[in-house]
C-alpha cells in the first residue's frame, strides 16, 4: 500500500510542480523516450540474469505491496508456539513432538502462529532443522553452524535480486542520456525547419534525462531498498527461530530459550518481557 502511495506521491509532486512552474503535461508525453529507456533497461535485465533470477525478480514484487512486515503480534505467537512445543518435548520426551514437526499445519501448538505456518519456506527451515534434533547425534554447536549456513544461503540467494534492481535503477541516468542524444540527433537533421521545431524537438530530448533521473531515484531506487528491507526482515524471523532451537539444544529450559529467540527480534517488534510471559499464560500481550 505505501508504496502505491509513494509512488503516487513523487509522481504527482514532480509533475505538480512542473504544471505550477507553467509547463505543459503534453510535453512530458514522449512515447520514443519512453520506450528507448525502458526498453533498454529490460534488455540490460535479460543480459545480466539468467532465467533462474528472472523469476525470483518478478515474483518479489508483489512483496512490495503485500510485504514481510512480521507484527509484534506475530512474534508473540511464534514464541508462545515454541515454548508449548518444547514444553511437550521436555515432558514427554523428543519423540512427542515428532507429528507436530511433520505436520505443522495440522499440529495445534505450531498452527497457534499463523503467519509462521503459512510461509512455506519458514516451515521448511524449522521442520528440517527440528528433524536433525531428534535424530539426535547432533551436538548443539553443530546445530548451530548448520543452521547458519541456511541463512547464509539464504541470505546470499536474495542479495542479487535487490542488487540486480538497484544496478537498473542507477542506470536509468545513463539509458537517459542515450534516449536525449538520440533526441538532439533527431533534432540536428531537422535544425533548418525553423526555430519552434527545433524547441520542441529539444524538449523532447530533455524529457528522456528528465525520466532516466525520476525512474532512478524517485521510483526503481526506492523499491529496491523496500525489497532489501523485507528480504533482511525475512532473514530476523530465521535468526529468532534458530536462537530458540540452538538455546533449547543447549540444555536452556523452554522459557530461557524463548527468552534467547526474543532478544533477537528488532526493537520495534520486540515484545517485552512482561508481554511475552502474560501471552504465553494465556492473558494477552497486556496481561488482561
Amino acid at each position: 500500500m505505501f508504496v502505491i502511495i509513494g509512488i503516487v506521491v513523487v509522481l504527482g509532486a514532480v509533475i505538480g510542480g512542473f504544471i505550477f512552474a507553467g509547463g505543459n503535461v503534453v510535453l512530458l508525453i514522449q512515447p520514443a523516450e519512453f520506450i528507448i529507456i525502458v526498453g533498454a533497461a529490460v534488455g540490460s535485465v535479460l543480459i545480466s540474469s539468467p532465467l533462474s533470477l528472472l523469476k525470483k525478480i518478478f515474483g518479489s514484487i508483489p512483496l512490495l505491496f503485500k510485504g514481510f512486515q512480521i507484527s509484534k503480534q506475530d512474534y508473540l505467537e511464534l514464541l508462545k508456539a515454541l515454548n508449548d512445543l518444547f514444553l511437550l518435548a521436555q515432558r514427554d520426551g523428543l519423540l512427542a513432538i515428532e507429528k507436530h514437526i511433520e505436520n505443522p499445519k495440522e499440529s495445534e501448538i505450531l498452527s497457534q502462529a499463523k503467519n509462521f505456518v503459512n510461509n512455506h519456506h519458514v516451515v521448511t527451515f524449522f521442520s528440517d532443522t527440528m528433524k536433525v534434533m531428534l535424530s539426535g547425534g547432533v551436538p548443539p554447536h553443530e546445530l548451530e553452524t548448520l543452521i547458519d549456513a541456511e541463512i547464509e544461503t539464504f541470505e546470499l540467494e536474495g542479495k542479487p535480486i535487490t542488487n540486480t534492481i538497484s544496478k537498473v535503477g542507477d542506470a536509468f541516468p545513463g539509458l537517459g542520456i542515450v534516449a536525449a542524444v538520440l533526441g538532439i540527433i533527431v533534432t540536428m537533421s531537422s535544425i533548418n525547419k525553423g526555430a519552434e521545431y527545433v524547441g520542441m524537438h529539444v524538449a523532447a530530448a530533455l524529457v528522456g534525462t528528465f525520466l532516466g533521473v525520476l525512474l532512478s531515484y524517485g521510483i526503481v531506487g526506492p523499491i529496491a531498498s523496500n525489497l532489501e528491507l523485507i528480504h533482511e526482515s525475512e532473514k530476523r524471523y530465521y535468526e529468532t527461530i534458530k536462537a530458540c532451537i540452538v538455546a533449547y539444544a543447549k540444555g536452556n529450559p523452554p522459557i530461557v530459550a524463548v527468552e534467547f529467540a526474543r532478544r533477537t527480534i528488532f526493537s520495534d517488534y520486540r515484545p517485552s518481557f512482561s508481554e511475552l510471559e502474560n501471552f504465553i499464560r494465556g492473558k494477552g500481550a497486556e496481561g488482561k
